[in-house]
């Protein structure tokens, strides 16, 4: 039974008024009621929310203890955690800082139009209604980050220039905004000349608020891209709830490359052996025959991949709940970063979770290196771990289930499903084998480039790849090309997300280093009782927490 401890109440109230101050985060979590606003995204809706925070930390701390309550501890400290994190996010100007190439407003904008819901004529009518106040959500937006520069917050040009990309392609003729206009108002021809009118509203402002960038902020902003240990040391720990040693996690993950990279070349010699690796992934880029031949046959060959999975692993080795054995697969428009991503279900499950893939203009897709992608992004990856924890609410408060995310645990989680897939030999053809290895080498070439850029340090002497020279963002590029077999496009768009969104790059490869580290201790430990599919319960059954807390919690299962 769910505990009777206040702070259950609490986390449900906040969860409310979270929603309605920040109606995009609203949708993407599915809380109702929300859909048809933004919010206040300029100064005065930073000054309520900062307010609205400062009261839930005296609301926590006022709280009587929760001795001998596990439910109730847990409730209180994450809840805890996400408030004392988001202030002093606050504190040291984050809010200011929110222009980047991936993780920022003007990216969740475009994704939270796509998420909401259109079905219905009512559900179309909110989300035109939405699309209408783009103008004075975004203007808001700009009214706030153009404080940055006077208050000392001012971000990197190549981050200002790519947000100047995306909100002029966005509102082009094939862009995210423009298509999803179009969408609703195929789907719904009642409302075609207020999607029009609202479409147009949206793409003047997206332009105007462009050319305000390239004209005002611009000039201002930095040419270095790195943020330096201070601001590096603070997003790290908020990513990973622990602290990193950049010296002894530059080690590691250059190990890690080397150990991938000897597994790889045994790999690319099934692939073809009168080839080298590097030839081999030529091959796996370029030829038909290892290629989906559209877009939409890519998709349809991932959803089948994610069906048959969830099919053959429930029960045996995770317990799925029957909400959550649905997932959907969608491709995103032109003009997002090149890049796949998950939005877990609604609350009431009524939106299934989904794998969404941004593949620009590509029209064959190359199947090598995706398979691993969705046992990432889905199952049993990003769809398992947050969708179980939308379920457990006999356990979890409701806003750790719907509000919570800590990059070293989720990004850590799937990257362990990925290596989960490999040891139960769902990667069944060695090129798909070699995707993973591939994607494994990202993430650890992300540990060195990400510390090597913010912290501007050398390569290490004895490394296998431009030793003794400082890293550059174009060596960051070269490494992913070379090391991690990325392309190029796709590496230079990835560089550009690392520098504008510090520490988060490493939440993978150290998240699942602690998730395999704490499995094999738990292995030693309990020996021939040992049950693998009870350890993943215990994991997944703790909902995201950061690392250290992690550690706590499933050692003492």
């Amino acid at each position: 039974m769910p505990t009777d401890h206040p702070i259950m109440a609490l986390a449900d109230a906040f969860v409310d008024r979270s929603a309605a101050l920040s109606p995009m985060e609203a949708t993407f979590i599915g809380v109702e009621g929300h859909d048809d606003r933004w919010g206040d995204l300029g100064p005065d809706g930073l000054a309520e929310r900062r307010a609205f925070l400062e009261d839930q930390r005296a609301a926590i701390a006022a709280l009587p203890a929760a001795d001998g309550d596990a439910d109730a501890a847990l409730a209180m400290r994450t809840l805890g955690d996400l408030v004392r994190d988001e202030l002093e996010a606050i504190e040291h100007g984050e809010p200011w800082l929110d222009i980047s190439h991936l993780a920022c407003t003007v990216s969740a904008m475009r994704e939270v139009l796509d998420v909401q819901p259109v079905e219905s004529v009512e559900e179309a009518e909110r989300a035109v209604r939405r699309l209408a106040t783009l103008d004075e959500a975004i203007g808001g937006w700009y009214a706030l980050v153009s404080e940055g520069p006077d208050r000392g917050h001012v971000v990197a040009k190549r981050q200002v220039r790519s947000v100047i990309e995306q909100l002029r392609i966005g509102v082009g003729d094939d862009g995210a905004f423009t298509r999803r206009a179009a969408a609703i108002a195929d789907a719904h021809p009642g409302l075609a000349t207020e999607v029009g009118t609202a479409m147009e509203r949206a793409r003047s402002a997206c332009l105007g608020v462009a050319d305000a960038l390239e004209r005002d902020y611009l000039p201002l902003a930095l040419d270095r891209d790195g943020v330096g240990i201070e601001r590096y040391r603070r997003a790290a720990r908020r990513f990973l709830g622990t602290d990193v040693d950049p010296d002894e996690a530059t080690a590691w993950a250059w190990g890690r490359i080397r150990e991938l990279t000897e597994r790889a070349i045994t790999v690319a010699r099934e692939v073809d052996p009168d080839r080298d690796l590097a030839g081999v992934i030529e091959l796996l880029r370029t030829d038909p025959a290892y290629a989906a031949p559209s877009q939409e046959a890519f998709r349809a060959a991932m959803q089948e991949r994610e069906s048959i999975a969830l099919a053959a692993l429930e029960g045996e080795h995770f317990d799925v709940p029957d909400e959550i054995r649905r997932i959907e697969v969608n491709l995103v428009a032109p003009g997002a970063p090149l890049a796949a991503w998950y939005i877990g279900p609604s609350e009431d499950y009524r939106r299934a979770g989904s794998v969404w893939w941004s593949l620009g203009d590509a029209t064959s897709v190359p199947l090598f290196n995706e398979v691993t992608t969705a046992y990432h992004e889905g199952f049993p990856g990003h769809h398992l771990q947050v969708g179980l924890q939308v379920t457990l609410a006999d356990r979890l408060s409701r806003a750790h289930r719907l509000l919570v995310w800590n990059p070293g645990y989720g990004e850590g989680w799937a990257l362990y499903a990925e290596q989960v897939m490999d040891e139960l030999g769902f990667l069944e053809r060695p090129e798909y084998v070699l995707g993973y290895l591939g994607a494994q080498l990202m993430r650890a070439v992300r540990v060195v480039v990400d510390l090597g850029l913010h912290l501007e340090r050398t390569i290490p002497d004895d490394a296998p790849f431009h030793p003794g020279e400082p890293w550059t963002p174009e060596l960051a590029v070269e490494a992913l090309d070379v090391l991690a077999f990325v392309d190029r496009p796709t590496a230079e768009s990835e560089v550009t997300r690392y520098l504008g969104w510090p520490g988060q790059a490493i939440s993978y490869a150290l998240g699942q280093r602690r998730i395999v580290e704490l499995r094999e201790e738990r292995r030693r430990r309990e020996g021939a009782d040992f049950d693998l599919k009870r350890f993943h319960a215990d994991v997944l059954g703790s909902g995201p927490v950061g690392l250290d807390h992690l550690r706590e919690l499933v050692l003492r299962a």
